[in-house]
């Protein structure tokens, strides 16, 4: 350590303490070399950027972040007041490899190396010299190129050091320059418009996306608030740049949302509210009358408002709370985004619509198929026994019709499959009838017949199959992430966007990663013939991480928790149960959250047993479900030498995460201040980025000749800090074209 005219400081150990409102933890700051005078109280630092102390890496032993800081240099600017001058001035710091410290615009002290916790630095006489009453100005220089970092400067007393308050974290999330072609077409007129459910159609409904009034208030607040704070474009969360609010939802905070819209009432109809998804827990109130209460935060809910509306204009209001982190299931968001975690998600993320339905009408549809059979099975979900009636349409003509209570079975002559190479789709029509057989409710739906199932092939190793046939799925880590709209995607043709992409790519298969798409994803994908792994949203704590390894642990979970995350995969599963392109059920990711794993995976296996179950997908293996998963970076690889004893001999083995090139674009960057970051080092150019490509594989071609009957590669776009997509986070770069990689993955569907 050496300091301004380099006299020996003594070093004392931090102890003691004042109030925590002594110290000022407001800073501005800049990841870019600034002009020479940046060090000067005059100094204009309007365009900083401005956050709470201290800055650096979570984890970095001894620190307290309120803003991330992981590039390689940061200067740092505080103004605080002083009342009188302490009598022992001293810095309180904690920093990284090389800090500089300015104070009234002259250098103070510099530091080498690091430290590993706060200590205290006694001014020189000459730098105590240089502090007045009134404003003073601190000013900080602190670089770092490798390993966790951290720099925090306070001036204090060092007679009488006050203790550092928790750390305030910024509600300002970080705001990109970064767009999609789609996001900047977006108004209040178009956002959202399409119909939300395409499995269940019914032509009287109403979309309520658009602008919305909204208000942050403290978490206990129960009234609606008397002040709003303008307007948020809904479906999108307040944390997008879409939303048109870009503000983070404290943990003690409650969001909350109203608008006007106009219904009639009708003898024999009733009015239903829709909320495709909303982040976490939420209270819906019409006319100032609590309709509903909701916890979860990823699949979509109804609320019958017949009794509470009138002729005329109707107030909604909707008040919600998210904590984000502990036991709620959040899957990749963070209150402090860093890494593979990103920015939280809050409030209404999905289309809010009214639907007008008969007394009596059909709640849900379930439909299942056989392709062996060539049948259809449908089964009519409503309130009480009713009769109904199901048509089959193929391009119009009438195929096949039944009639009864219950779940109704249709055999359609010349069955045509459903397959990724031939996504045929019949249509469906489901009356529910009343007494004298005439239809109460009609809507319409589809249905792709396929089976999904495994099969052990003559060399020993069981692979899936669709419809009696054997197939590789091979796809893309897909985490559905936006710059513009993070979880919603800009618009409907945006998320078309990606699937599309995908399959003119030569994948057959995505793995939804950590989250639950708008319901019009999973129609999409039955239209394209593109197969899913669809993830359970992840959150709580999880057991040590051993992978494949024997001997497994779970982490222990409160019953109520469990039950909360039973609940949520029931939800999904009954709302994704009847498109075709769900092929595997993924509960866990990882270790994330493992817990409960045998009672987990006999759960789904009841629940539907027509779909494969990956338990937890390269986590904890557990001889439960289908499928041991593999994750390796950054090239492809199984640990065949685990399976003594035949612990994999009854389970497909998959490689369910590789690959993770990373390739930064300039230009397309989320941040580009940041260390963007993908798995290995980092290529030199795009050539050196496409022969590792090639080279996984190739790798992963081998492994398919020992038995390996799936890949999933890290992963279709960037997203945030991660640039190991197969384009960029804004969608506009392609890293290598759709018809090159098609190429290059033939190879995978030939025979071993």
């Amino acid at each position: 350590m050496s300091v301004c005219a380099r006299i020996a400081l003594a070093v004392i150990l931090f102890s003691g303490r004042l109030s925590a409102d002594e110290i000022t933890d407001l800073w501005t700051w800049t990841l870019q070399p600034p002009a020479q005078a940046w060090t000067q109280p005059d100094f204009d630092d309007t365009n900083w950027k401005s956050g709470f102390g201290g800055f650096g890496t979570p984890g970095t032993p001894g620190s307290r972040i309120g803003t991330e800081w992981s590039s390689d240099a940061i200067w740092l600017r505080k103004r605080f007041q002083l009342d009188t001058v302490p009598q022992q001035p001293a810095l309180l710091i904690h920093h990284d490899e090389d800090a500089v410290v300015y104070l009234n615009g002259q250098q103070i002290a510099s530091f080498d190396g690091f430290l590993s916790k706060y200590e205290i630095v006694p001014l020189t006489k000459e730098a105590a010299g240089r502090l007045s009453t009134g404003e003073q100005l601190l000013a900080v220089h602190c670089r770092q190129t490798n390993g966790g970092q951290f720099i925090d400067v306070h001036l204090v007393d060092a007679a009488s050091v006050p203790k550092l308050p928790r750390p305030r974290r910024s509600l300002i999330p970080f705001q990109t320059t970064l767009t999609t072609t789609w996001g900047e077409a977006v108004t209040a007129e178009n956002a959202w418009t399409e119909y939300p459910r395409p499995r269940l159609v019914r032509d009287r409904w109403t979309n309520l996306n658009g602008h919305w009034d909204y208000a942050i208030s403290a978490g206990d607040q129960r009234e609606s608030p008397d002040e709003w704070a303008g307007k948020i474009l809904v479906p999108f969360a307040p944390e997008s740049q879409l939303s048109g609010v870009e503000r983070m939802l404290d943990t003690d905070q409650a969001l909350w949302y109203r608008r006007s819209f106009q219904a009639a009432t009708k003898n024999g109809q009733r009015q239903l509210i829709h909320f495709e998804a909303v982040d976490y827990s939420c209270e819906v109130f019409v006319n100032g009358q609590l309709v509903g209460t909701h916890t979860g935060g990823h699949t979509p809910f109804t609320f019958d408002i017949t009794d509470e509306i009138h002729d005329g204009e109707n107030r909604l209001t909707v008040r919600v709370t998210d904590a984000t982190e502990e036991y709620q299931l959040r899957g990749k968001q963070s209150l402090r985004p860093r890494g593979i975690w990103y920015t939280q998600v809050s409030g209404i993320w999905q289309t809010v619509w009214l639907e007008e339905v008969p007394s009596t009408y059909l709640k849900d549809v379930v439909i299942s198929t056989d392709a062996a059979t060539g049948t259809i099975r449908v089964s009519p979900i409503s309130s009480g026994r009713h009769a109904a009636r199901v048509q089959v349409f193929d391009d119009g003509e009438p195929v096949a019709s039944a009639t009864g209570i219950g779940t109704l079975t249709l055999a359609i002559p010349d069955a045509k499959l459903w397959s990724p190479s031939t996504p045929h789709l019949y249509d469906v029509v489901i009356s529910l009838l009343d007494e004298t057989g005439a239809a109460a409710d009609t809507v319409r739906s589809y249905a792709g017949i396929r089976t999904i199932a495994r099969q052990r092939g003559t060399d020993g190793h069981w692979r899936m199959t669709l419809n009696g046939q054997p197939l590789f799925h091979w796809g893309p880590l897909d985490q559905g992430w936006w710059p513009d709209g993070l979880l919603t995607p800009p618009s409907d043709e945006a998320m078309r966007f990606d699937i599309e992409w995908l399959k003119s790519a030569g994948f057959n298969m995505i793995r939804k990663h950590i989250k639950v798409e708008p319901r019009r994803y999973y129609y999409h994908c039955d239209r394209l013939g593109m197969l899913v792994w669809q993830d359970q949203v992840s959150g709580g704590p999880g057991p040590e991480w051993t992978r494949l390894f024997p001997l497994p642990n779970d982490a222990e979970w409160p019953e109520r928790e469990h039950q909360q995350y039973m609940l949520e995969l029931d939800r999904m599963i009954t709302a994704l149960e009847s498109h075709p392109c769900i092929a595997v059920w993924v509960p866990f990711n990882e270790a994330w959250g493992q817990h409960r794993t045998m009672q987990v995976g006999d759960w789904i296996r009841q629940r539907d047993p027509s779909r494969l179950i990956n338990i937890a997908s390269g986590g904890n293996f557990f001889q439960s479900g289908n499928i041991v998963d593999e994750h390796r970076y950054p090239h492809p690889g199984f640990p065949f030498e685990l399976a003594k004893g035949g612990r994999f001999h009854e389970f497909i083995k998959v490689i369910g995460e590789f690959g993770g090139h990373g390739l930064p674009v300039q230009g397309h960057l989320y941040d580009a201040g940041r260390r963007n970051w993908g798995y290995g080092d980092l290529p030199r150019n795009a050539t050196e980025y496409r022969d590792r490509y090639v080279k996984s594989i190739r790798m992963l071609n081998e492994l398919r000749g020992q038995g390996i009957a799936a890949g999933v590669y890290t992963q279709t776009t960037d997203v945030e800090g991660e640039i190991n997509g197969l384009m960029t986070y804004d969608r506009r770069v392609i890293k290598i074209p759709a018809e090159e990689l098609a190429e290059l993955h033939r190879i995978l569907f030939t025979t071993p």
